[in-house]
């Protein structure tokens, strides 16, 4: 969903950095796989065709963050009132 971020914290030798990947558009989704020693953070679509891909060697990173929009619960949200009443 658009906004979903996840922010990959990798260490480079005597620092450390942070790298974020976004879906910047309505319909767009960030997956994470950890596969053969490499984390590959990806943006993609609605039928599944990858925008963009990071690549990081799964033994320097140091944390893998996820942070998802704020969904809104449909079942929270106050009743309409009928006009006519």
């Amino acid at each position: 969903m658009k906004g979903d971020r996840v922010e990959i914290v990798v260490d480079a030798g005597d620092t450390t950095r942070t790298y974020e990947v976004v879906a910047s558009r309505a319909g767009r989704r960030v997956e994470t796989a950890v596969r053969r020693g490499v984390v590959e953070v990806s943006e993609v679509t609605r039928s599944g065709s990858v925008v963009r891909t990071a690549r990081f060697m799964a033994t320097r990173v140091l944390a893998l963050v996820e942070q998802p929009v704020p969904r809104e619960d449909i079942s929270e949200r106050p009743l309409r009132e009928d006009p006519k009443a």
